[in-house]
């Protein structure tokens, strides 16, 4: 009787019992609010390598928000990042296309938000600062890669169904990121020339990178709500359940060479 009194002190001490957190937090960026979404697991262990999760166009959704969760039950501490400002998002294109354009079409802005989130990512004592990567969906994925491309210091980035045209091609020794690029084939944003064009980039910068093609897939494979955003705003998305399984495992598995986790 009394050593099951112990066990049952020990299971529901507070001081002693690990929990999932997630919490909205604020940050800034310039002159702009931002509203990011951070999540962490305690039975995870300490000093967990950090995942910047940068969302599709639509903004920062449920969706990216599940993104980190699952992130959190692997081990990291991740932050859903706020690209636009004040957590605004929408299901429409023509808003989404406006929020996009608005950090796109101004020199730094992405990058200063970018920034600004990875440094309250690496700030956090339970994340290890040493040890950050970042993936991104769609308008989140070409984010991530131009950061990669850019110098960030980041172990890793991953693009799922992300565009590949820049502005500012990867320049020989600056990129400091593995890079891992996951394509639909039938993706029909995604040219085969601006392959091609990715491909000779990343070779004549010297980037160590890997890019996978997935038959059948169309653009925003990832997300299962992907038809239905489609339907409504006539654009060619379209959920792939294999697509979406073996892109996150190549992740993980990424992950899991550069963290050594």
């Amino acid at each position: 009787m009394k050593r099951c009194l112990i066990l049952l002190i020990l299971l529901f001490s507070p001081c002693l019992r690990a929990e999932f957190h997630e919490k909205t937090v604020d940050y800034r960026a310039g002159d702009t609010k931002l509203k990011g979404y951070l999540v962490w697991d305690d039975s995870k262990g300490v000093k967990q390598p950090g995942v910047l999760v940068v969302h599709e166009w639509w903004g920062l959704n449920d969706y990216a928000r599940r993104r980190a969760r699952m992130l959190a039950q692997l081990g990291y501490t991740a932050l859903a990042v706020d690209m636009y400002g004040d957590g605004k998002m929408s299901e429409h294109g023509s808003d989404a296309a406006q929020f996009m354009n608005s950090v796109v079409e101004r020199t730094g802005v992405s990058q200063q938000r970018f920034d600004a989130a990875r440094a309250l990512l690496a700030k956090q004592p339970w994340v290890d600062s040493g040890k950050i990567a970042a993936i991104g969906y769609c308008f989140g994925g070409s984010t991530v890669l131009n950061m990669a491309r850019l110098g960030e210091d980041l172990a890793a980035v991953v693009s799922f169904h992300g565009n590949l045209v820049t502005q500012t091609p990867a320049q020989p020794g600056k990129v400091k990121a593995r890079i891992l690029v996951l394509n639909g084939e039938d993706d029909g944003f995604i040219t085969a020339d601006s392959i091609a064009a990715f491909k000779q980039e990343m070779s004549q910068a010297g980037a160590d990178y890997r890019f996978v093609n997935y038959p059948g897939a169309k653009h925003s494979f990832t997300n299962s709500d992907a038809g239905r955003l489609g339907a409504a705003n006539n654009l060619p998305l379209a959920y792939n359940a294999e697509a979406d399984r073996q892109s996150w495992a190549a992740m993980q598995q990424l992950f899991k060479e550069v963290f050594k986790k």
